[in-house]
């Protein structure tokens, strides 16, 4: 297994061509380029971050290989409707990397929900422990179980577990 595997991991949401797609928390983008040729013209990727020099960067990346479909937001996926997106805009939502960084996980999880469509899914990768220095601070992982609690508690459905690379965990919940 390799540390994390974007390519791989992305196949666990079941992309279709025209999907939309919103990639919370995108970083540089890892996510959001491996989804964009799955969801191809017709769909759309919504690549949400509060670090403007990082979707540059993606923004950026994302021209050098031609993809047109996708769109970079500046937002705060920790606030209500800090994604911009309209209620049930999405297909599918990813957040990577993200559930050690949030102060509140409960409102990434609810501004989740509400950009998702009825039965929606939402992917789910993070650290299952600190890494030589990489990633969160021990005392910051957020773990599989607490992740899996907080989805279900609201109102999500898991749907699967999967191997996200060695230092991480994978899970895909259902918008019921």
């Amino acid at each position: 297994m390799a540390f994390s595997e974007p390519q791989k991991n992305i196949t666990a949401l079941e992309l279709k061509p025209g999907d939309k797609v919103a990639d919370l928390g995108c970083g540089v983008g890892v996510y959001s380029l491996a989804a964009a040729p799955l969801v191809g013209l017709d769909g759309k990727i919504f690549s949400v971050d509060i670090q403007k020099e990082l979707l540059e960067r993606l923004k950026n990346e994302a021209d050098r290989r031609g993809f047109r479909n996708i769109n970079v937001i500046w937002g705060d996926v920790e606030r209500v409707s800090g994604s911009g997106l309209a209620d049930g805009a999405v297909d599918s939502v990813i957040i990577s990397n993200v559930l050690f960084l949030t102060k509140s996980i409960y409102t990434t999880i609810a501004e989740a929900k509400r950009i998702l469509k009825k039965g929606g899914r939402a992917m789910v990768v993070d650290w299952t422990e600190s890494f030589g220095g990489l990633g969160p601070q021990s005392g910051d992982v957020f773990d599989k179980m607490k992740a899996r609690q907080a989805f279900e508690e609201a109102g999500f459905v898991l749907v699967r577990e999967f191997e996200a690379g060695d230092n991480h965990y994978g899970l895909v919940f259902r918008k019921e």
